[in-house]
C-alpha cells in the first residue's frame, strides 16, 4: 500500500520505465465499490436523458439547451448527421479547457459520462405517447432534471454544459441551475430564428423545468439553512440547540438601534429538516423571540457542509 500512495509510481515494461502521476495512481487504485456507484449513476441519468431526448424532443421537433440543443439543430438541419456524433465531435474542445480548470477525477469520469451519454442518445429509443406540446416539455423536462441532477450526483458529468457550469460554480459560486438556464437561452435565440416561435417557446418551458429539477436533485432536503434569533433567553435557545438538535451556535454581539441595549445573537446552519425541531424550540422557551431564516448557496465545514465533489 505505501507502494501504491507514494508520490509517483514507477512501472517497467521491459527495459523502458514509465513514471505514472499520483493522482492517476490514486484514480486507478480508488476504491471498485465507488467506481460502479459512480458509473451507475451516470449511466442511470444518460438513460432518463436519452429516453426524454428521443422520445419526446425529437418527435415534437423541440430543442434543447446546452450542447444537446446545438447537436439537435444540426440534426435537425442535416437529418443524415447522427446527433450523438455531433454531441460528442462539440465535447472535444470543452474536455481540452476543463483538463486545465476541473479537478482530475471527475474530469475522467466526465469524459466516461460523454461517451455513455453519447452512446444512450443513439442506442436507446423510447416512444413517450404524449401528444400535447406543453405535457410533452413538462415531461421532458422532469426526465431530464432528473437524469441530469443524477448525472452530476456522481463525480462527473455528461460533458457540455455540466463541465461549463462545474467551472462556473466554482469560481463565483453561480448555481448549475442558473448557469444552464442562461446558456440555454441564448440557444432558444439561435433557435427561434431557424425554426417556428411556438417551437422555441415550448422548449424554454422544457428547460425551465429541467433547470429547477436539477437544483432539487442537488440539493433537495440537504438544503442548509442559516438562522439569526434573538431573544433575551438566548442561553437557554442555545442550549437547548446543542442538546436537542446537535448543532454549534456562535454568539454575535448585537445592540438594538431603538432600544441602544445590548443584545446577544444566535448564530447556526441547519438542514432543512432540522428548521422544524429548531422552531419548536423556539416555541416552548421564548415565543416572541425574533428569528430570521436564511436560505444558503453552499456549506464549508465538518458535519453540516453540503459542497458536490467537484
Amino acid at each position: 500500500m505505501k507502494n501504491i500512495l507514494s508520490l509517483k509510481k514507477q512501472v517497467v515494461s521491459g527495459t523502458k520505465r514509465i513514471t505514472v502521476p499520483r493522482w492517476c495512481g490514486r484514480f486507478i487504485t480508488g476504491s471498485l465499490k465507488k467506481i460502479l456507484w459512480n458509473l451507475f449513476l451516470i449511466c442511470l441519468g444518460s438513460v432518463l436523458v436519452a429516453v426524454a431526448v428521443n422520445g419526446i424532443l425529437i418527435p415534437h421537433h423541440f430543442v434543447s439547451g446546452g450542447f444537446t440543443g446545438i447537436a439537435l439543430l444540426f440534426h435537425y438541419l442535416f437529418p443524415s448527421f447522427p446527433l450523438a456524433l455531433t454531441y460528442f465531435l462539440l465535447n472535444v474542445p470543452v474536455f481540452i479547457l476543463g483538463w486545465t480548470i476541473v479537478g482530475r477525477r471527475f474530469f475522467f469520469y466526465s469524459i466516461v459520462g460523454m461517451v455513455i451519454f453519447s452512446a444512450a442518445i443513439a442506442f436507446i429509443h423510447v416512444p413517450l405517447p404524449v401528444h400535447d406540446d406543453i405535457l410533452s416539455a413538462l415531461l421532458a423536462g422532469i426526465f431530464t432534471g432528473i437524469g441530469v441532477g443524477i448525472i452530476l450526483r456522481s463525480s462527473g458529468s455528461s460533458g457540455g454544459t455540466d463541465i461549463l457550469s462545474v467551472i462556473l460554480v466554482n469560481r463565483f459560486s453561480i448555481r448549475i441551475g442558473t448557469t444552464m438556464l442562461a446558456f440555454n437561452v441564448i440557444v432558444l435565440a439561435a433557435a427561434s430564428l431557424l425554426f417556428s416561435l411556438d417551437a422555441a417557446l415550448y422548449t424554454l418551458i422544457y428547460i425551465f423545468v429541467y433547470t429547477q429539477i436539477i437544483n432539487i436533485v442537488l440539493t433537495g432536503l440537504s438544503q442548509r439553512k442559516s438562522i439569526f434569533i434573538i431573544s433575551p433567553k438566548w442561553q437557554e435557545i442555545s442550549q437547548e440547540v446543542l442538546d436537542k438538535v446537535g448543532r454549534g451556535v456562535t454568539f454575535i454581539r448585537g445592540k438594538g438601534g431603538y432600544s441602544g441595549q445590548d443584545e446577544q445573537i444566535l448564530y447556526t446552519v441547519i438542514t432543512l429538516r432540522e428548521l422544524h425541531r429548531i422552531k419548536e424550540i423556539i416555541r416552548q422557551v421564548d415565543p416572541n423571540a425574533f428569528m430570521v431564516v436564511h436560505n444558503t448557496l453552499e456549506v464549508m465545514g465538518h458535519r453540516i457542509g453540503n459542497q458536490p465533489h467537484w
